[in-house]
């Protein structure tokens, strides 16, 4: 009884695991090959989402966007343009600084409408 009542729990830890790896990282995506469904700025999209949720959801989720704005707050792995959109980058970038217009390739995650921010993820530079 005890061995069946551990396989099920590794076998449940696994599928666990699996999901949230799937649900963090959006599954196995190459950004850089698919092409841009969206061109838009900052700005524009944070107020898209603020005016009508729902019909920019069905419009710009999981879908690969090019996004242009100015920095306005730099970290290892975040750009933050416009104070309003949040860009998770693909891999660590030490040349962008704040006040710098520049313009990124990523995946729309979601719209946190309490901090009014639109979320990216999977980001990469196109134009600095």
């Amino acid at each position: 009884m005890r061995k069946k009542i551990a396989i099920a729990s590794i076998a449940l830890s696994l599928i666990g695991f699996a999901g949230y790896q799937y649900v963090m990282h959006g599954g196995a995506r190459d950004l850089s090959t698919e092409e841009t469904a969206f061109t838009v700025t900052a700005t524009a999209i944070t107020t898209e989402f603020s005016t009508n949720l729902e019909s920019s959801n069905k419009k710009y989720l999981e879908k690969p966007i090019a996004i242009s704005g100015k920095v306005t707050a730099v970290t290892e792995t975040q750009i933050i343009l416009d104070n309003t959109v949040i860009c998770s980058l693909k891999k660590q970038e030490t040349s962008i600084k704040n006040n710098q217009s520049i313009s990124l390739k990523g995946r729309v995650v979601g719209y946190d409408d309490l901090m009014g921010e639109v979320k990216i993820d999977q980001c990469f530079i196109i134009n600095k």
